[in-house]
């Protein structure tokens, strides 16, 4: 397993170094572009829906544990030159959302749209919380800043255990970013709440009308799967969440997916999506096993939010930090990212 893993490490270098070789003549040919008055993909972001590989970004931090705002122009870059990857999730459970401040979610979702404008084709902002003044307050401001829109989890110590008082709370939320779209952030796993999904789909346009779909970050293929019969029209955006199933979530119906392995498996699972699309099977399945020997590898190192930062350091070149440094937990990444013997 491990000679797999090196080998898929080292072409993930060798094509940031093909790309860069070619990044000046695209610039010229982008400056070009510019003083005319135009400008790549200006108006088809605002065309496409929203499908397809979203990278759910790590939040890079410096050693001292403050946000590092200055690298998010390298971090969209390497998405989408080195992963293929033009979609994000920002401070969600990989960027470690709920561990940092009010105004530090504000400067990051700032800087994603700022540095993401005319790049990337959809910059979806978390702004859950157990309060709920600070998640109004945080879909008014990523609705204020151009974000392309907004998901919501439950809150997860004083739970909404019903229904009702759920979708309230979302609807809430949600009100407080009426020209953008609404994105329900399903994780049982994390939040306790044991909702169904396929139940909150019941009515949940009448009471949210800009309710687009659901990030479903569980392994419940029943639920998910119910998820998908509600979604007979294609009204619903089916995002799923466990990125070592996402083949079975395709077969099933899900519409794209989000994950923290997007960062650095975004190739390959753009790839898979391509070959299902196509209705090669076989093909889609080598890509799912290959990405799975990678993850499988990962989750023996731990694969928490400090190895998904160690990993996409030594891919990307850029510094991610430190990991949940808010919560003053030292936790410490266990993947040698310093140690070359370990990169080969």
């Amino acid at each position: 397993m491990l000679s797999n893993v090196s080998l898929f490490l080292l072409k993930q270098q060798q094509s940031r170094l093909i790309r860069r070789s070619r990044e000046q003549n695209f610039l010229g040919w982008a400056r070009a572009l510019l003083f005319l008055g135009l400008h790549p993909n200006r108006s088809m972001a605002a065309q496409k829906k929203l499908q397809g590989v979203v990278a759910a970004t790590v939040t890079p931090m410096t050693p001292d544990g403050e946000i590092n705002l200055s690298v998010i122009g390298q971090y969209v870059d390497y998405l989408i030159n080195e992963q293929g990857v033009k979609n994000v999730f920002v401070n969600g459970t990989t960027g470690e959302g709920l561990s940092l401040s009010v105004q530090e979610r504000k400067q990051l979702a700032e800087e994603w749209v700022t540095k993401g404008k005319d790049k990337l084709d959809y910059v979806i902002i978390h702004v859950g919380a157990l309060s709920l003044p600070e998640a109004r307050g945080l879909a008014k401001h990523a609705a204020e800043i151009g974000a392309d829109g907004i998901a919501v989890i439950t809150p997860s110590f004083f739970k909404q255990v019903k229904k009702d008082a759920l979708v309230a709370f979302l609807r809430d939320v949600a009100s407080e970013a009426p020209g953008i779209p609404f994105y329900y952030y399903h994780i049982p796993p994390l939040t306790g709440i044991k909702i169904p999904a396929k139940e909150l789909l019941d009515g949940m346009i009448e009471q949210i009308p800009t309710f687009k779909g659901v990030k479903f970050s569980d392994k419940d293929l029943l639920d998910f799967g119910q998820c998908v019969k509600k979604n007979d029209r294609g009204q619903f955006v089916l995002l799923y969440g466990v990125d070592e199933q996402l083949l079975a979530a395709l077969a099933m119906g899900a519409t794209g997916a989000v994950g923290s392995t997007y960062n650095y498996l975004g190739k390959a699972n753009n790839s898979m999506l391509e070959a299902f699309a196509k209705g090669d099977l076989s093909l889609a399945q080598k890509y799912q096993c290959s990405t799975q020997e990678v993850i499988s590898f990962f989750m023996a190192q731990g694969f928490g939010v400090a190895e998904t930062k160690a990993i996409v350091t030594l891919l990307s070149g850029i510094p991610m930090g430190p990991h949940d440094f808010h919560s003053q937990v030292p936790l410490r990444s266990s993947l040698p990212v310093s140690n070359p013997n370990w990169r080969a």
